[in-house]
């Protein structure tokens, strides 16, 4: 039997998840509070709103993740200067430098687990990745 398509990327992201758990441990960091830096440091000024759209999150995850970050010193919400009844976030020196770090995971991680295969391999794989799948990169 040969293994499928799902079993090969249920492994990978199971070795992403260990790997950035444990880079992002000594910055008392978790791989599911990355995302949300990802997001907010690609989009600063955003609204907690457009965050849980943007991650496909509900509301309460969304808020009690933001708790932790801005308890954590990642983020600040801070007034919206054109509403004051709503928030916009933003990262705190630690969230960037949290989201810098979190750039080189991804490319660590990448030559880490591609360092078998040759440039054209990578690139042949990138490019059937990308073609079979279906979703959009949301962050």
């Amino acid at each position: 039997m040969i293994p499928s398509l799902s079993y090969y990327s249920t492994l990978l992201r199971k070795d992403f998840i260990d790997y950035c758990n444990h880079q992002l441990l000594e910055m008392d960091l978790s791989q599911g509070l990355l995302f949300y830096i990802l997001y907010v440091g690609k989009h600063p000024n955003c609204s907690p709103k457009q965050l849980t759209q943007a991650l496909h999150m509900d509301t309460g995850h969304t808020t009690r993740s933001l708790s932790k970050l801005q308890q954590s010193g990642f983020i600040k919400q801070e007034n919206n200067p054109h509403d004051k009844r709503a928030h916009v976030l933003n990262l705190t020196p630690k969230g960037e430098q949290a989201f810098k770090t979190s750039h080189d995971l991804f490319l660590k991680w990448d030559q880490e687990v591609m360092n078998e295969l040759s440039k054209d391999e990578q690139t042949q794989l990138l490019s059937l990745l990308k073609k079979v799948s279906y979703k959009k990169e949301k962050i």
